[in-house]
Order: C-alpha cells, then structure tokens, then sequence
C-alpha cells in the first residue's frame, strides 16, 4: 500500500465563534442559579455533518416520582465474574512470561483506540475525517473493547452530550459515583434515555458501511477479537499457558480497559477543575486523561465536543491526538477540527473557573 505523506491542515474553527455553554442545571450540581452563553448551533462544528453532541437548553426533567429502579440481573452477575477474573488475572502476573505482558498492553492500547480514535472522536463527534481502512481498523479494534457496537456507543454517547447531568443522560453524574460508573450498566435505562435516543438523527451512521456491517456481525467479532485472538496469540506464538493467555490479554485488559472508559463518566465529571465552563460538571482529571489516552480533558470536552483532540494541549498525555496526527500524516485521516487559541483563552475568560490562571 503507498501511502501520501502530506499533513493535512487542521481545520481552525473561527475566533469570533459564538461559543456555547454546555449548560448543567446549576441547581443540581451544588450552586445556585444558572449561567446561559450565548449559542449558535449552526457553527458550532456544523460542517461534521451533526449538532446532536450539543447540550439541548430547552430539555426539562419531568415532574413526579422517578420509575422505578429495575435490575439488570444477568449483568450483575456477568460484571461481578468478570471483575473477580480479573482479580484472579492479577494474581497471575508474576507467573506471566514478560512477552505476555507487553502482549496485554499491546491489546490494551488497541482496544482504547477502539473507544477513543473511533467510537469517540469519529463516530460520536464527527471531529475528523478517516479513510475506508482507518475505519475498518477502529472497528475491528471497538470489537476488542466490547462496549456495545458502534452505532449504539455513538447514539448513546451524543445523548450524553446532549442531556448531560440530567434524567436523559445514560450515565448521568449527579445519581452518584458508583451509578455514572457502572450502575447505569446493571439497571434499565431511565425512560427519557430512550425517547431522547430515538429522537436524534443517526444518519451520518446508518450511511457509514463499516459501522453497519459491524452491528450486524458484533457479536461474532467480540468473541474473536475481545476473547479469542487475545487468548490465542501468546498460546501459539511463545508457548505461554492457556489460563494465562486467558486471564491476562483477554479478561484482566479488558476489564481495565473498561473501567479506564467508565472514569471517564464518573471522576471526570466529580474530580478536578473547570477551566473553561464552571456551570458545568465535566473536571480536567489528570489520572483520568492519563489512563483513558487523554480522554481526561473533560470540562474542554464538554464546552467544545467537536475538538478533535478533546483538549487544548495537542499529545500531553493524549495518546490518542498522537495516533490520529500519525494518521494524518500517512494520508489516512484528514479535516481534523480544531478550535482557535483565541475563541479558548476567551471562553476561558468569561466562563472559566479561574484556574487557568494558577
């Protein structure tokens, strides 16, 4: 395969964008009354094809009792077998040939990419472009991580952006730590997740082929990508024991690789500062950006959701803008959106908690 080796220009969004607030009901989050930006959804990032990644004002939770709380059981029970694998996947490291190991890391690292260079910044945000075998490649590596397809990941995560912190918003923050975790993993979606997710318009993924075939065939790619191939290559290749080729590039990654996704929604949106939108929940969390390859920019992320690199700060701790950079430089990726010094220091200016200053 011949690849171009030209850069493709980032693409600057304008100075002088209306930037908008990512606007969290302040109420709730332990203050008092809200703060409204101004807001102008055709320009923010509309040239990606999609605006439903942007905090919709007009959402209100509805009045009365909450439904009822129903138990997923089946997921209970799968998520408590798969967290004491992993334990036990711990245990056996010492055991472990070093191969092994850097094999698990390996396989790590690919099925992030999975999340964060696909199903994320591609899929969810449309912040940058990537060509036919990219997209395959990100595919293959969502199935390695094994959280929901990419069409489901996508819809829910833009529901997400769009209803964060309220009743509409899968993972919502303010019903605690352990719920944004995992929690909302083990019950039934609250009613509004589900009229909200049917009402977006998920065109942009049902005209993407890559994305399609791989809801069709996901659970047969999960099965060879997230357990078998991890499994098989260090059994076959360096002779390494069938239990720990098991426990350690299959369960214990992928559980570690989970749960670096699931801080995400819950640290990052309880720990840290908020130098650019302080009505808002989403924290920069450094430990956070550290073990999800830079998804940890998260107050940046929710006020400019189409940054192809989630953060103002290029590859400092964000493995994933280094990968999608590569990628561009090999012609493989290309209109990677990104907002202006100037639009960010003014945000920064006007919204911001003030930390930036420290």
């Amino acid at each position: 395969m011949l690849f171009v080796f030209n850069v493709p220009s980032q693409l600057q969004l304008p100075k002088d964008l209306p930037s908008f607030t990512a606007t969290a009901r302040v109420t709730r989050n332990g203050g008092a009354g809200m703060e409204k930006a101004l807001s102008n959804q055709e320009d923010l990032g509309g040239d990606r094809g999609m605006t439903d990644d942007i905090f919709d004002e007009s959402y209100s939770e509805k009045e009365g009792p909450k439904p009822a709380r129903r138990y997923v059981w089946r997921n209970i029970v799968l998520m408590s077998l798969l967290h004491f694998g992993a334990l036990y996947g711990l245990w056996l490291i010492p055991a472990a040939k070093p191969v092994t190991l850097v094999w698990g890391f390996l396989c790590f690292l690919l099925s992030a990419l999975g999340i964060t260079a696909g199903a994320h910044r591609i899929w969810s945000h449309r912040s940058y472009k990537a060509s036919l075998p990219l997209r395959i490649f990100l595919a293959i590596a969502n199935s390695m991580a094994f959280q929901n397809d990419i069409y489901e990941w996508a819809r829910d995560h833009r529901v997400h952006h769009k209803f964060s912190e309220t009743d509409a918003d899968p993972h919502n923050a303010t019903r605690g730590f352990f719920f944004s975790h995992v929690g909302w993993l083990l019950v039934r979606k609250h009613p509004d997740v589900i009229e909200k997710g049917r009402k977006l318009d998920l065109a942009d993924l049902k005209a993407d082929k890559v994305v399609m075939f791989q809801r069709r065939f996901y659970k047969l790619s999960v099965v060879a990508m997230c357990f078998l191939f991890p499994t098989l290559v260090p059994w076959c290749f360096w002779g390494e024991s069938l239990r720990n080729s098991f426990f350690l590039p299959a369960i214990l990654r992928y559980v570690l690789v989970l749960n670096a996704t699931w801080l995400v929604n819950s640290a990052a949106h309880m720990f840290g500062n908020r130098p650019y939108d302080r009505n808002i929940n989403p924290r920069e969390n450094r430990l956070v950006t550290f073990g999800a390859l830079g998804e940890g920019f998260h107050n940046y992320h929710h006020t400019f959701p189409y940054d192809y690199s989630t953060s103002e700060f290029g590859w400092h701790y964000n493995f994933t803008t280094a990968f999608i950079d590569l990628m561009c430089l090999v012609g493989l990726a290309s209109d990677r959106k990104k907002v202006s010094k100037e639009t960010i220091l003014a945000r920064k200016t006007r919204t911001g908690d003030g930390s930036h200053n420290g």
